[in-house]
């Protein structure tokens, strides 16, 4: 096995134990293992296939895709069972495939239209058992379905700038859905605080990911009225 992509080892394990912690979800422990299973799988997958930078560190694994992901739960319940979220072009399943391993009790859908990315989706959907989880793999204008669907709450982490996202998705939140923007940097927030004519910010939630300290902005966003 390439050296870059060495085995599970203790050492992840405990930067996420830690990371979780850090986070505040001392309440996720018991979704370690399935997550550790998915960290494994993505590694041995993606020396086949184009899931994650091939020059990632164990750190970079556990906290760019991992604990990024599940810093969403302080901004949304995800122990409800009315909560089902979009995650449009969730590649790798960032973050939402990692939050239905975290969060049994929510619903989640993954939209993403690149098919070796949806054979790996489907592949830990199969593994970890899960049944929270449905995936299309489309572009999200090819899944005319979800437009129906009781969806309330939509996100994606890498598909476009946020006011381009939000205009993506801005007919799905005239329906009551709410977006969950993902964002690292201040101006990409004020930018979004601009358009208060057409999207209004409910909740921010400003934090470090706990193993470098990186800075994560996460907003909750309604079209207005």
């Amino acid at each position: 096995m390439d050296s870059r992509w060495p085995s599970v080892s203790q050492k992840v394990e405990s930067l996420l134990v830690r990371g979780i912690e850090q986070l505040g979800l001392k309440e996720l422990e018991k979704a370690v293992p399935g997550l550790l299973i998915y960290i494994r799988e993505l590694k041995k997958w993606g020396q086949r296939i184009n899931l994650i930078a091939r020059e990632s560190s164990d750190q970079q694994i556990v906290e760019h895709h991992f604990l990024d992901s599940l810093s969403l739960l302080s901004l949304v319940d995800f122990q409800s069972s009315d909560t089902n979220l979009l995650d449009v072009g969730t590649g790798g399943g960032f973050p939402g495939l990692v939050l239905a391993v975290s969060c049994p009790q929510a619903k989640f859908t993954l939209v993403e239209p690149r098919q070796k990315r949806v054979v790996f989706l489907r592949h830990i959907i199969r593994t970890l058992q899960l049944e929270n989880v449905q995936v299309y793999g489309k572009r999200l204008e090819q899944v005319p379905e979800i437009q129906g669907a009781h969806v309330t709450h939509v996100t994606s982490r890498a598909v476009a700038p946020p006011l381009e996202f939000l205009e993506m998705v801005e007919p799905l939140m005239h329906t009551g859905c709410q977006a969950v923007v993902m964002m690292a940097r201040e101006e990409r927030y004020n930018e979004l605080a601009d358009q208060q004519n057409r999207f209004s910010v409910v909740r921010t939630v400003r934090l470090q990911l706990p193993l470098s300290g990186a800075q994560r902005i996460l907003a909750l966003v309604r079209a207005s009225l």
